[in-house]
């Protein structure tokens, strides 16, 4: 049993070490921890940060989980308890960062496995590999194997503490004990700030050695909020030791019972072992990488463009009905709440290479379509009226001093937008009478009802935020006024999809929207903007993805006048769309430059994983990893979303790249290849 043990560690660690080209694998080098962003392992539902602390992570974040506290007046994720840290004692003496040397972190994508190396001054060695479970979306498993280089003893601790927003924090430790095994099992349970929501996790030890043999379990309740279990082993100069913790979290969000729940899915892993585990997890990560990107001539480009494909299929997965946030697991950032990022940023390189996560997406949308009648109702304008941040039930969730809450109402039409691209590519009228447009149609509605009629080619959008949110309360934007045109197209192409008689006003208000223009021709982001500085794309998207804009000459325009405009300082995902357009426009090597410029200055160490902004500190920014995603995809691939389905316009490749092969595209999983 235990050289079975040693030998999945060995399977798991990848030969992390020794293939330092290898595309697969994320390195972090030199670790300051304090400058040290972690990297996210999840399965999208259960999001696990790590830390430059051994054997410990920073955060653990639970999906579909809200509630109030810490700030905004708005609903936030919740961190929960973090169940998933260990302690360790080497001759009595708790192991500390002072006395850890050779500190070392490798991410492999293709296992959606973190394994920490150390060494404990000159008496042991230890590899600590960390995943959340693809398979079992509330379970965790940590796999711990210790290289003894003298005489040793060592005691393990698996720990779990409360953070300090948990309320009524209670501690409980039992061990089932059956003939052929016995279960230990640490669990907690608290309230989420308000009450709204009991938490609750559970994990267990499952040693290598026989039943009979194991180490006996000894349980700690130290306070409130942690306690642990612990086991104590001598260990030979030149042993090798290993044990795996399995952990699982859940609440009342997901589960009735959560506490019961936790503690079943513990022991179901538990009796599963390690070895079944992971070969069911690694099973389901290679049915995603089924779907990926490769490319040859590139090996810094194949590693940029998988680590950022790895976060989204991290945070998100299909038949949960849950979608992403700006940071998707990594965090507390933007609250957790779900923006336009989504469908128009991360929504479309999940769409194309797996459906059904995005069709999951969809479904977060409308199952919440009620709360946008509401908005709209509240509002005075018909339809639905998508909220600008949303968490658990679909309400406007933005923070009230931002302006963004009651204003930016383009994302009603991005999420009309993604619902129409989805039947697109999927051709599946069922889910089209049934989801698509039903949303669509109340979309359409909203849209008719929102503009200003003012006379024929003067169906004014006034009052809103647009895609540049430093212009607040501007009339007629530009991206605003062409996404609002396009779903009422979309929606009348839906009805009549499905035999139905669409209203004849959607096609009829669309043909009034007014596009802006300067005097010269180029586009005007809105009806005041005078050619100051801007904080992301706006008129550039009416090229890609809407293709409103649609000639050379014009598309050539705006980017010649916009392109200067974008700020060092926006986000990251607004020059992946001017790489996409230069792509498109045939000039690969310019399109490449400003893809570099769209990721490359947002990495932060030591894995370098994106912040939102150039030198900004708060990763992982999910946004922007769809952004250059869609430039690989949309723009250098070439591949084209349409009535027809997904094709693909064959561009020039940049000099560096000798070919690029998108694999398992659409429901059919072909591949499309550029060379």
């Amino acid at each position: 049993m235990k050289n079975a043990f040693i030998l999945l560690l060995l399977f798991v660690s990848h030969q992390a070490f020794s293939q330092s080209a290898d595309p697969w694998l994320i390195e972090a080098k030199s670790i300051n921890p304090d400058k040290y962003y972690g990297v996210t392992v999840a399965n999208g539902m259960i999001g696990l940060v790590s830390s430059p602390q051994a054997m410990k992570v920073k955060d653990v974040v639970l999906n579909g989980v809200y509630d109030y506290y810490e700030r905004g007046r708005v609903s936030n994720i919740l961190k929960t308890f973090n169940h998933v840290n260990m302690n360790l004692d080497v001759d009595g003496q708790r192991v500390s960062q002072k006395d850890i040397s050779n500190y070392h972190q490798v991410l492999d994508m293709k296992k959606a496995a973190l394994t920490t190396t150390f060494d404990v001054g000159d008496k042991l060695s230890v590899k600590h590999t960390l995943l959340a479970l693809r398979h079992l979306p509330y379970t965790a498993l940590s796999l711990v194997e210790i290289h003894a280089r003298k005489d040793v003893a060592v005691t393990p601790m698996s720990v779990i503490e409360a953070p300090n927003h948990l309320v009524d924090v209670r501690n409980l430790y039992s061990e089932i004990d059956r003939p052929h095994a016995t279960i230990p099992l640490l669990t907690s349970i608290a309230k989420s700030p308000s009450g709204k929501h009991t938490l609750a996790v559970s994990n267990s030890i499952v040693f290598s050695e026989p039943h009979g043999q194991e180490p006996d379990v000894i349980h700690e309740d130290w306070d409130y909020n942690m306690h642990l279990a612990k086991f104590n082993k001598s260990m030979k100069s030149g042993e090798t030791y290993s044990f795996a913790v399995v952990s699982s979290a859940t609440s009342t969000a997901h589960f009735e019972d959560a506490m019961n729940e936790a503690e079943r899915l513990t022991i179901f892993a538990a009796l599963e072992g390690p070895q079944r585990l992971l070969q069911r997890h690694n099973e389901a990560w290679e049915k995603l990488w089924q779907s990926d990107i490769v490319f040859e001539g590139d090996l810094q480009a194949q590693r940029d463009v998988r680590f950022a494909l790895y976060h989204l299929y991290s945070f998100v997965r299909e038949g949960t009905g849950y979608s992403l946030s700006p940071m998707g697991l990594s965090g507390l950032g933007y609250n957790g709440h779900v923006f336009w990022d989504t469908e128009l940023w991360m929504y479309p390189p999940l769409l194309v290479l797996q459906p059904q996560i995005a069709k999951s997406i969809l479904e977060y949308r409308f199952n919440r379509l009620g709360a946008a009648r509401q908005n709209a109702f509240s509002h005075g304008y018909k339809g639905a009226m998508f909220p600008w941040e949303s968490s658990d039930k679909g309400n406007e969730d933005t923070p009230v001093w931002a302006l963004t809450g009651p204003f930016q109402h383009h994302i009603t039409g991005c999420i009309g937008w993604a619902f129409w691209k989805y039947y697109q590519v999927t051709k599946d009228k069922e889910w089209l009478r049934q989801r698509g447009y039903p949303v669509l149609k109340e979309v359409a509605d909203f849209w008719a009802s929102r503009v200003e009629r003012k006379g024929p080619g003067r169906y004014e959008i006034n009052n809103v935020i647009g895609a540049n949110e430093w212009q607040e309360n501007i009339d007629n934007n530009a991206f605003t006024n062409g996404m609002a045109i396009t779903v009422l197209r979309y929606a009348t192409q839906a009805a009549r999809e499905l035999g139905l008689l669409p209203d004849p006003d959607w096609e009829h208000v669309a043909q009034n929207i007014p596009i802006l223009k300067f005097p010269d021709g180029t586009t005007r982001e809105n009806a005041t903007y005078d050619g100051v500085q801007i904080k992301q794309a706006d008129v550039n998207l009416l090229a890609y993805p809407l293709e409103i804009v649609n000639t050379r000459a014009q598309i050539e325009k705006d980017l010649k006048y916009y392109e200067p405009r974008y700020s060092a300082n926006g986000p990251a995902m607004g020059h992946a769309v001017l790489s996409t357009l230069y792509s498109r426009l045939g000039n690969p090597e310019k399109a490449y430059e400003i893809f570099m410029n769209s990721y490359k200055p947002n990495e932060v160490p030591p894995f370098g994983v994106l912040s939102e902004t150039a030198g900004g500190t708060n990763p992982y920014f999910a946004t922007g990893a769809g952004g250059m995603l869609q430039s690989v995809i949309f723009g250098f691939g070439g591949l084209q979303i349409s009535d027809a389905g997904i094709n693909q316009v064959k561009y020039k490749l940049p000099a560096k790249w000798k070919s690029l092969e998108l694999k398992g595209i659409g429901p059919s999983k072909v591949s499309f290849v550029v060379k």
